[in-house]
């Protein structure tokens, strides 16, 4: 029972985040927008799963745990074999950006915005200097997006990938082959918060934690909030 209701509060946190961040509002992209998301979350993607997951891991006193978050961070930066075909995620982002007109090098020389700068700094702190099962949160809160049954419309049918999948498609006219990227993630992002969700479920009240990881929580997606909306904000400024 105790599980259960911190599952419970972790997912209306999640519900509440989509409801009020403007990248899962339904008239949400534009061009420069899909440009913006990729110059950003290709820099990441990267940053994220070479530094801040790791020191999760790191923390982590639970062999399994470890390990696990580890191979899910492989797939991200080096070789995703099971949904990638072999290519790490940024790789497969980046091959996206080149299919709706992007400059690689562009890409590749990309610096983090203000809000991205912001973000990643904000969550050292909660990633990295806290238990690990709090960090945990930090880990797997915003792939729980992906998982169909928050926010409205789209994004609650299909998931947040799975609706950019769609959309993507219709303002691009890009064939499936070319949206792999949020397909991989709709699988991939699933499958990695649900190692998050019952791993904090579980342990959550057998170390008297269950107020601090809903917290934890709620503090991560007020960054990913700012990363996100930062995102729209620096499409805008190139229209």
């Amino acid at each position: 029972m105790a599980q259960e209701a911190v599952i419970a509060r972790l997912d209306q946190e999640v519900n509440d985040f989509v409801n009020r961040t403007l990248m899962f509002k339904e008239d949400a992209w534009t061009k420069n927008r899909c440009r913006a998301f990729v110059l950003q979350h290709r820099q990441n993607t990267r940053y994220r799963n070479s530094v801040l997951k790791l020191k999760v891991a790191t923390n982590c006193p639970i062999w399994d745990i470890k390990i696990d978050i580890i191979e899910a961070c492989a797939q991200e930066i080096i070789a995703d074999n099971e949904y990638g075909g072999g290519q790490a995620h940024w790789q497969i982002l980046e091959d996206l950006g080149v299919s709706i007109g992007m400059d690689r090098d562009e890409m590749q020389a990309a610096t983090p915005s203000a809000a991205t700068q912001l973000s990643w700094d904000a969550w050292a702190g909660l990633m990295t200097n806290s238990h690990w099962l709090l960090g945990l949160i930090g880990n797997t809160c915003t792939e729980r997006v992906n998982v169909p049954g928050y926010g409205t419309g789209g994004t609650k049918e299909f998931g947040w990938f799975g609706n950019m999948r769609g959309i993507w498609k219709e303002i691009w006219e890009l064939d499936d082959s070319k949206l792999n990227f949020f397909k991989l993630h709709t699988e991939a992002d699933i499958e990695h918060s649900e190692l998050g969700w019952r791993t904090v479920g579980e342990y959550a009240a057998e170390l008297h934690l269950e107020d601090e990881v809903v917290e934890a929580c709620r503090r991560n997606l007020v960054v990913w909030e700012n990363y996100l909306n930062g995102i729209c904000h620096l499409g805008d400024s190139m229209d």
